[in-house]
Protein backbone atom coordinates (compact mmCIF):
# COMPACT_ATOMS: atom_id res chain seq x y z
CA UNK A 1 0.00 0.00 0.00
CA UNK A 2 1.26 3.18 -0.82
CA UNK A 3 1.03 6.58 1.17
CA UNK A 4 0.06 9.65 0.09
CA UNK A 5 -0.95 13.11 0.79
CA UNK A 6 -4.76 11.79 0.96
CA UNK A 7 -3.69 9.54 4.00
CA UNK A 8 -1.56 11.96 5.65
CA UNK A 9 -4.54 14.56 5.65
CA UNK A 10 -6.80 12.26 6.40
CA UNK A 11 -5.04 10.69 9.57
CA UNK A 12 -6.28 11.81 12.69
CA UNK A 13 -4.46 14.65 14.48
CA UNK A 14 -2.23 12.19 16.66
CA UNK A 15 -1.44 9.51 14.38
CA UNK A 16 -0.18 12.16 12.18
CA UNK A 17 1.76 13.97 14.03
CA UNK A 18 3.26 10.35 14.88
CA UNK A 19 3.97 10.17 11.32
CA UNK A 20 5.86 12.97 11.41
CA UNK A 21 7.83 12.51 14.10
CA UNK A 22 9.46 9.92 11.94
CA UNK A 23 10.69 12.49 9.95
CA UNK A 24 12.01 15.67 12.16
CA UNK A 25 12.00 14.53 16.00
CA UNK A 26 10.36 17.70 17.08
CA UNK A 27 6.92 17.84 18.89
CA UNK A 28 6.49 21.19 18.05
CA UNK A 29 7.10 20.84 14.57
CA UNK A 30 4.82 17.98 14.45
CA UNK A 31 2.29 19.08 15.46
CA UNK A 32 2.28 22.72 13.91
CA UNK A 33 2.67 20.25 10.60
CA UNK A 34 -0.54 18.54 11.95
CA UNK A 35 -2.54 21.91 12.23
CA UNK A 36 -1.21 22.86 8.72
CA UNK A 37 -3.13 19.95 7.00
CA UNK A 38 -4.70 19.58 4.32
CA UNK A 39 -1.48 19.84 1.86
CA UNK A 40 -2.45 20.14 -1.77
CA UNK A 41 0.46 18.94 -3.49
CA UNK A 42 4.11 17.55 -2.57
CA UNK A 43 5.59 21.10 -2.88
CA UNK A 44 3.46 22.80 -0.67
CA UNK A 45 4.14 19.76 1.90
CA UNK A 46 7.80 20.82 2.10
CA UNK A 47 7.23 24.49 1.58
CA UNK A 48 5.49 24.31 4.68
CA UNK A 49 7.82 21.92 6.63
CA UNK A 50 10.58 24.26 6.19
CA UNK A 51 8.62 27.40 7.20
CA UNK A 52 8.02 25.91 10.39
CA UNK A 53 10.67 24.17 11.32
CA UNK A 54 13.08 27.23 10.46
CA UNK A 55 10.31 29.32 13.02
CA UNK A 56 11.23 27.28 15.98
CA UNK A 57 13.21 27.34 18.74
CA UNK A 58 17.15 26.04 19.27
CA UNK A 59 15.48 23.81 22.14
CA UNK A 60 12.87 22.17 19.41
CA UNK A 61 16.05 21.97 16.89
CA UNK A 62 18.05 20.01 19.67
CA UNK A 63 14.94 17.49 20.90
CA UNK A 64 15.00 17.03 16.44
CA UNK A 65 18.52 16.13 16.73
CA UNK A 66 17.98 14.02 19.70
CA UNK A 67 16.35 11.35 17.53
CA UNK A 68 19.02 10.44 15.17
CA UNK A 69 21.91 8.37 15.67
CA UNK A 70 25.31 9.16 15.70
CA UNK A 71 27.03 8.85 12.50
CA UNK A 72 28.32 5.39 12.71
CA UNK A 73 25.69 4.27 15.30
CA UNK A 74 22.34 2.77 15.21
CA UNK A 75 20.41 3.98 18.53
CA UNK A 76 19.23 7.70 18.55
CA UNK A 77 19.25 9.27 22.21
CA UNK A 78 15.26 9.17 22.10
CA UNK A 79 13.19 6.62 21.45
CA UNK A 80 12.07 7.02 18.21
CA UNK A 81 10.13 4.02 15.68
CA UNK A 82 11.12 1.25 13.46
CA UNK A 83 10.46 3.39 10.30
CA UNK A 84 12.86 6.13 11.61
CA UNK A 85 15.52 4.01 12.67
CA UNK A 86 15.43 2.05 9.66
CA UNK A 87 15.66 5.64 7.06
CA UNK A 88 18.43 5.96 9.92
CA UNK A 89 20.74 3.07 8.86
CA UNK A 90 19.67 3.59 5.28
CA UNK A 91 20.98 7.37 5.22
CA UNK A 92 24.08 6.32 6.84
CA UNK A 93 24.82 3.60 4.43
CA UNK A 94 28.28 5.49 3.69
CA UNK A 95 29.66 4.31 6.67
CA UNK A 96 28.63 0.94 7.00
CA UNK A 97 31.56 -0.41 4.90
CA UNK A 98 34.51 2.25 6.11
CA UNK A 99 37.71 1.34 7.08
CA UNK A 100 38.02 1.00 10.76
CA UNK A 101 40.06 3.80 10.99
CA UNK A 102 37.66 5.96 9.42
CA UNK A 103 34.79 4.67 12.05
CA UNK A 104 37.15 5.00 14.65
CA UNK A 105 37.79 8.84 13.77
CA UNK A 106 34.06 9.32 13.72
CA UNK A 107 33.68 7.99 17.08
CA UNK A 108 36.35 10.28 18.32
CA UNK A 109 35.78 13.20 16.22
CA UNK A 110 30.78 12.61 17.20
CA UNK A 111 32.79 12.98 20.95
CA UNK A 112 34.51 16.26 20.42
CA UNK A 113 31.60 18.01 18.31
CA UNK A 114 28.75 16.71 21.40
CA UNK A 115 31.27 18.10 24.06
CA UNK A 116 31.83 21.51 22.06
CA UNK A 117 28.19 22.19 21.32
CA UNK A 118 26.21 20.04 23.25
CA UNK A 119 24.25 17.93 20.93
CA UNK A 120 25.23 15.20 18.32
CA UNK A 121 26.97 16.16 14.58
CA UNK A 122 23.90 16.02 12.03
CA UNK A 123 24.48 15.71 8.93
CA UNK A 124 22.17 14.40 6.14
CA UNK A 125 24.55 11.43 5.41
CA UNK A 126 22.27 10.58 2.24
CA UNK A 127 24.22 9.68 -0.41
CA UNK A 128 27.57 10.69 1.55
CA UNK A 129 31.03 8.27 2.11
CA UNK A 130 31.86 8.05 5.31
CA UNK A 131 35.29 9.84 4.34
CA UNK A 132 32.47 13.17 2.90
CA UNK A 133 30.81 12.80 6.39
CA UNK A 134 34.18 12.83 8.45
CA UNK A 135 35.68 15.45 6.17
CA UNK A 136 32.65 17.53 7.02
CA UNK A 137 32.75 16.87 10.90
CA UNK A 138 36.22 18.10 10.84
CA UNK A 139 35.74 21.05 9.27
CA UNK A 140 32.46 21.99 11.10
CA UNK A 141 34.20 21.34 14.52
CA UNK A 142 35.64 25.00 13.67
CA UNK A 143 32.93 26.45 14.08
CA UNK A 144 31.50 28.91 16.58
CA UNK A 145 28.65 27.66 18.82
CA UNK A 146 26.53 30.43 17.38
CA UNK A 147 27.64 29.63 13.82
CA UNK A 148 27.22 25.87 13.88
CA UNK A 149 23.46 25.67 15.27
CA UNK A 150 22.04 26.95 12.11
CA UNK A 151 24.36 24.66 10.24
CA UNK A 152 23.26 22.15 12.20
CA UNK A 153 19.37 23.00 11.82
CA UNK A 154 19.69 22.97 7.71
CA UNK A 155 20.99 19.89 7.90
CA UNK A 156 18.11 18.41 9.88
CA UNK A 157 16.01 20.30 7.13
CA UNK A 158 17.61 18.37 4.43
CA UNK A 159 16.64 15.17 6.00
CA UNK A 160 12.94 16.05 7.24
CA UNK A 161 12.45 16.61 3.49
CA UNK A 162 14.19 13.47 2.49
CA UNK A 163 11.59 11.92 4.91
CA UNK A 164 8.56 13.33 4.22
CA UNK A 165 8.99 12.21 0.56
CA UNK A 166 9.73 8.76 1.80
CA UNK A 167 6.99 8.95 4.13
CA UNK A 168 3.89 9.58 1.14
CA UNK A 169 5.25 7.35 -1.01
CA UNK A 170 6.32 4.34 1.12
CA UNK A 171 4.24 1.77 2.70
Amino acid sequence: MQHDLAWLNSLPAEEAANELLQCCGSKCWANQMVDARPFENLAQLLKQANEIWWSLHRDDWLEAFRSHPKIGEKKAAAPVSDQSRQWSGQEQAGVSNAPQETVDALATLNQAYEQKFGYIFIICATGKTSEEMLSALRQRLDNAPADELPVAAAEQSKITELRLKKLISYP
